[in-house]
C-alpha cells in the first residue's frame, strides 16, 4: 500500500518493522506487487524506509503505518502513524 493518501494529501505507507535497534528510529519493509511488462506475471518488490518513532512503541515484527512528513534527518522522511498489528 505505497500510495494510499488521506484527506490532507499525505502519503501513508504500510510495512513490517525489521529493525528497532536505533533510538526513536525504526526500519520498515514495504512490499509491493507489480505486473511484469513482458511476462505479465506478478513480481514482488520491497523497499526499506526509516521512520521516526518518538515513544519507541513499535517492536520488531509489528505491522505499522507511517505517514510522510518533512525531512527529520538525512534518511528519515516518515513518522509512525499507527501500529496495526503487534508481533507475538
Amino acid at each position: 500500500m505505497l500510495n494510499e493518501r488521506n484527506k490532507k494529501n499525505i502519503r501513508i505507507i504500510q510495512g513490517r518493522v525489521i529493525s528497532d535497534k536505533m533510538d526513536k528510529t525504526k526500519v520498515i519493509r514495504v512490499e509491493m506487487t507489480k505486473m511484469h511488462p513482458v511476462f505479465k506475471k506478478a513480481v514482488k518488490n520491497s523497499r526499506h524506509f526509516k521512520i521516526h518513532d518518538e515513544k519507541n512503541e513499535a517492536k520488531e515484527g509489528d505491522l505499522v503505518s507511517a505517514m510522510e512528513t518533512r525531512p527529520l534527518s538525512r534518511d528519515k522522511r516518515h513518522r509512525l502513524y499507527k501500529i496495526l498489528e503487534r508481533s507475538t
